[in-house]
């Protein structure tokens, strides 16, 4: 069986991406599997430190232990996702002891967030957690720049701080990051920005980001590893699928299926119908706006 470090890889060289599903209420797993299996993609299913903390996800072990019972191997990896150094609420996290229970758990993958930290701080940081990830036969993830919308309070509009580059990967501290750490996977921060996760915003459509491509490649070239794209909802679609000739292997998908789980649960107070409500969105974005439907064998030979 391919490994998820191997898995990205394959993606990259191919020009597409693996679909990262963040996974905030339990009873969302189920009907991401079963789309993606379906839908005979590959992709990851995923949990950040938030989700336990700001809507019910519970924690690490509880959606590994809602995973394992509906895994298949050959569809989709388990992802350990925004482990923080210091949160959007701008608190320390004892980062090391949750991503060292995620690996003992059987995560198949990691990712330390240093973004709130100066260069040094986040090559130590980050350093750290590749050992221990390593040392698990896994691959680690590492973010550089900021990917804004995590944050509590108010930000510039969105077209200010794409003009103006604010919180956008450098590229020569990309290229000295990677080489100091020894990370797998980079997110990068190129005009992507994540769905906000408190108060009235949260149910919010999400603004039409665009990426700047330009910018993409030049990281690309740069670093030489399979670059990541958070806040994939939302994004302008011809960006997206250009987003995968220009490095990006893999995608995060967080607002759209979430926002989808909570409408149809608030209009029914039905579990069920919500989960198909997942299903059904992750189907078109599998197949509809990713264009991804058929790449397992792709991807995983």
């Amino acid at each position: 069986m391919p490994t998820t470090a191997h898995i990205i890889t394959n993606a990259r060289r191919a020009g597409v991406a693996v679909l990262a599903f963040n996974v905030p209420y339990l009873p969302m797993v189920a009907p991401v599997i079963r789309a993606v299996r379906e839908q005979d993609a590959f992709a990851l299913v995923e949990t950040a430190r938030l989700e336990w903390i700001k809507f019910a996800a519970h924690s690490a072990a509880a959606v590994q232990a809602e995973f394992a019972k509906w895994n298949q191997p050959d569809h989709v990896r388990l992802h350990l996702d925004h482990v923080p150094v210091i949160d959007e609420d701008h608190l320390e996290v004892d980062y090391i002891s949750v991503i060292t229970q995620a690996l003992e758990l059987g995560y198949q993958s990691v990712m330390v967030d240093g973004s709130r930290l100066n260069l040094e701080e986040n090559i130590d940081a980050t350093r750290r957690v590749v050992t221990l990830a390593h040392r698990a036969g896994v691959p680690c993830e590492a973010e550089l720049g900021m990917v804004m919308g995590h944050e509590a309070g108010p930000t510039l509009p969105y077209d200010e701080l794409f003009e103006s580059g604010r919180g956008f990967t450098d590229v020569q501290e990309a290229q000295t990051f990677v080489q100091q750490t020894g990370c797998d996977w980079l997110s990068v921060a190129v005009g992507n920005i994540h769905g906000a996760v408190s108060g009235a915003m949260k149910d919010e459509k999400k603004v039409e980001a665009r990426l700047d491509l330009a910018h993409l490649e030049r990281l690309q070239r740069a670093v030489g590893i399979p670059l990541v794209l958070h806040g994939g909802s939302g994004i302008n679609r011809e960006c997206l699928l250009a987003s995968m000739k220009h490095g990006i292997g893999k995608i995060n998908v967080g607002t759209e299926i979430r926002q989808a789980y909570e409408r149809a649960l608030k209009a029914s107070s039905d579990v069920t119908a919500a989960q198909e409500a997942v299903y059904e969105k992750t189907c078109w974005l599998i197949g509809d706006h990713f264009n991804l439907a058929g790449t397992r064998q792709l991807l995983t030979s």
